[in-house]
């Protein structure tokens, strides 16, 4: 119980920083255009592993490159020259989903994690890739009674990876799902020609979609239209049931969404699990981590495919669906290290007593605060309008142009 991974999500310095401060074990995060959020902007450079590889081993905490998108002829040499810089760096291990990856990692020794995108749901094929893998990512549409069977039989059985320890499962428990079983999905490519597989997916399935007749014309609008859109998964009120199966890695995805969404998801999970460890985890706590999940990005909340629905819940309405909103104010002009006051250049937004602001950076994170004082000129003010330069006491560190934003509750009658 107490060796639980929590697996985080990093789309930027700024998410990797506020995962590691919220307490995960372990990172993921993609290098140029080889992995499932190739057209997002929140990939790396193969010149940023070495720092992430520092940052990561100074905290503690694992580091894991995804590179799950099929490949082609015209790919190899990019490949190669991404797992050997991840493994010169100091990377921990490579999350591959085509067989020509796993075997060039295989053979310079980088280690190795079987991506959900191999869609592994039995033993067998858990034991095939354990020649090549020390960890495998369980298919998304694997239940908790099957989720348990390859748990136990890898314990029965002694199955053993490269590395020499017993193979690792790692299980999805957070954030967006696809309407294609482990993100197979075709839909992106037959409309547009852009390949889900090689992470160029255009989300169609988050669109709206009407039934027509073609002999009368007559429409048909079902649920509100998002007939393919699931809601977010939320494993956080059976989280000891995964965990009691054998899972030992929980992995939590949004590389393309924003520090606040990871610190909070990070936060809860790593909560959860511990709270599981020593026997604390309850209907509070669980009641407390929801409500939490909820203020930052989802589409709403479905248990997928693990409690043995044949489908999951669909979305009510498009994007966001979260109960707090975050509006730009401004950047951090200056830290003072001994009063712990933040000097903060408005750009964008007013601020006043009382208001509850986040501030995000790539070293910092992400970093809390309520609105206790307005300074400025040695004048305390009640209210600040933008443009303008106060000061404001926060509770930690923060840096020079870290972004501050007002977080405000969200009108959740509003479609997005």
């Amino acid at each position: 119980m107490n060796k639980i991974e929590i697996m985080a999500p990093a789309g930027s310095f700024a998410s990797m920083s506020a995962a590691i401060n919220a307490g995960c074990n372990s990172i993921y995060f993609g290098v140029e255009q080889l992995n499932m959020r190739a057209r997002a902007s929140h990939n790396f450079s193969v010149d940023d592993l070495p720092e992430i590889a520092k940052k990561a081993k100074e905290a503690g905490v694992r580091s894991y490159i995804a590179m799950n998108t099929l490949m082609y002829e015209h790919d190899m040499n990019l490949m190669k020259n991404i797992i050997s810089a991840a493994k010169d760096a100091g990377i921990d291990a490579v999350i591959v989903a085509d067989m020509a990856a796993m075997q060039y990692a295989y053979e310079i020794a980088m280690p190795i994690q079987a991506s959900t995108q191999l869609s592994i749901s039995n033993y067998s094929a858990v034991k095939f890739y354990a020649q090549f893998v020390d960890t495998v990512v369980l298919a998304r549409e694997v239940d908790l009674r099957m989720m348990k069977k390859i748990c136990d039989k890898i314990k029965e059985e002694d199955l053993r990876g490269p590395a020499g320890e017993l193979i690792k499962v790692e299980v999805f428990v957070h954030g967006a799902l696809c309407i294609a079983q482990s993100g197979r999905c075709q839909m992106s490519l037959l409309q547009n020609n852009t390949s889900a597989q090689r992470g160029a997916c255009l989300q169609e399935c988050r669109h709206k979609y009407k039934v027509i007749d073609d002999e009368t014309g007559k429409e048909m609008q079902v649920r509100d239209g998002y007939v393919f859109s699931p809601r977010d998964l939320c494993c956080i009120d059976f989280l000891d049931k995964i965990i009691e199966a054998g899972v030992s890695i929980l992995k939590i995805e949004g590389r393309g969404r924003s520090p606040h969404y990871v610190d909070i998801a990070v936060r809860c999970y790593r909560e959860a699990a511990d709270s599981i460890a020593n026997g604390t985890y309850s209907k509070e706590k669980i009641k407390h981590w929801k409500s939490e999940l909820e203020k930052v990005f989802n589409r709403g909340f479905t248990d997928g495919y693990y409690l043995g629905k044949k489908l999951p819940d669909w979305s009510e309405a498009s994007g966001n669906q979260s109960k707090e909103e975050r509006t730009f104010i401004g950047l951090v002009n200056h830290y003072f290290r001994k009063p712990k006051i933040a000097e903060i250049n408005l750009q964008a937004h007013p601020i006043k007593l009382g208001d509850n602001i986040v501030i995000m950076g790539n070293t910092t994170g992400i970093e809390y605060n309520k609105v206790t004082s307005i300074v400025r000129d040695k004048k305390s003010l009640e209210k600040a309008d933008n443009p303008d330069m106060v000061t404001i006491p926060v509770n930690n560190r923060v840096r020079k142009n870290d972004k501050v934003y007002l977080v405000t509750k969200r009108n959740l009658n509003e479609k997005t």
